[in-house]
């Protein structure tokens, strides 16, 4: 009797760059996004970048971001749907843990966001990690805390004022879903 093997291919970076449409690399495997976010999901993205630009608006040394590329090794690279980055990015991908990622939840994402990429956030030290829902209209704050991701906050209508290495941002999630 012969034990069979699954021979899985890895992907890298170089291989992710030549490839067409939208793709993230985790660990060696790719993953399709596709298809692009519904209109909800467009405007809470819209609307939590708005509030972030303004928040950040004095800062000199943090900006937010939609979509870029956050190249975490040769074989990973993933795309949040929004982050916040102190520091100059100085490459076509940001190489370097961002202090703030965002993902908002698509019923073809929800799996990887809330179990993979909460994993992969959280070895990399990102101190927030937000999870929207657009069906719920209601945000999920994790907080990293000795290392480990802890709920800090969930729901729809409050104001939080996020903490970064040098300034700080107050968000009105009310202000996140309106006219979504």
């Amino acid at each position: 009797m012969t034990s069979a093997f699954k021979i899985l291919p890895r992907y890298t970076y170089d291989d992710y760059c030549h490839w067409e449409g939208n793709w993230e690399l985790i660990e060696g495997i790719p993953y399709a996004i596709s298809p692009l976010p519904i209109p909800k999901h467009q405007a809470i993205a819209n609307n939590l970048g708005a509030e972030l630009r303004f928040a950040l608006k004095k800062c000199k040394a943090c900006k937010s971001y939609q979509p870029i590329d956050y190249k975490i090794s040769e074989e990973t690279v993933v795309g949040p749907d929004l982050l916040v980055v102190c520091g100059e990015i100085t490459k076509k991908f940001l190489d370097f843990p961002p202090q703030l990622i965002a993902e908002i939840l698509s019923p073809a994402t929800e799996f990887k966001d809330r179990y993979t990429k909460f994993e992969l956030y959280q070895q990399q030290k990102i101190k927030y990690y937000l999870l929207i829902s657009p069906e719920a209209e209601e945000v999920e704050i994790y907080l990293l805390q000795n290392d480990a991701y802890k709920l800090d906050q969930k729901g729809r209508d409050f104001v939080y004022t996020f903490d970064f290495s040098e300034c700080a941002a107050i968000i009105d999630f009310a202000e996140v879903f309106e006219n979504t």
